[in-house]
């Protein structure tokens, strides 16, 4: 099954990249991720990633389900995209590819998901219930941050600023 979800952003390509590319700050990022940790980084620039994110249950309480999982992750300055290869959990298999690319005066992201479990009906299933939800709410924290720093008096500054305070460049 291919799933894609696509969202445009108020915001240049290359800063949505920069904010996206390092996965392992996406627990300090998303306020529903809880883990993004990378457990080994390989000489060709990829990593293999541990990640924990919340599907949100009950709208605005707070609360949601932990769902787990690994993946080798990689990124692509040359063309914006960003790559997750599922290794472990229920979506082993998984393959994600994120695509940032000019649209108008900012940007359009789209994740694409290509799952083909063997049980049939699994890969419906993951996607409704968890992998749109989270997909969905990832796009939108990085829409917010993206535009947020795009909009400030000067963008460059502002982009700089949050780097360096929040992503540690």
């Amino acid at each position: 099954m291919r799933s894609t979800m696509t969202m445009d952003m108020a915001a240049p390509p290359e800063l949505v990249f920069r904010l996206a590319r390092d996965v392992e700050r996406w627990e300090r990022l998303l306020p529903h991720y809880v883990r993004s940790r990378v457990i080994a980084g390989r000489t060709d620039g990829t990593r293999l990633t541990a990640f924990v994110a919340r599907r949100p249950l009950g709208g605005s309480l707070g609360i949601g389900i932990p769902v787990a999982w690994r993946a080798q992750t990689w990124s692509e300055p040359d063309t914006l995209r960003l790559r997750f290869l599922h290794v472990a959990g229920a979506t082993k298999g998984m393959d994600v590819t994120w695509r940032i690319e000019p649209s108008g005066a900012g940007a359009r992201v789209s994740i694409e998901h290509d799952f083909a479990p063997g049980l049939p009906g699994l890969a419906w299933f993951v996607d409704r219930a968890f992998t749109g939800p989270i997909a969905g709410r990832t796009l939108a924290t990085f829409k917010a941050l993206a535009e947020a720093l795009n909009e400030g008096p000067d963008p460059e500054r502002s982009s700089a600023t949050f780097e360096r305070t929040y992503l540690g460049s």
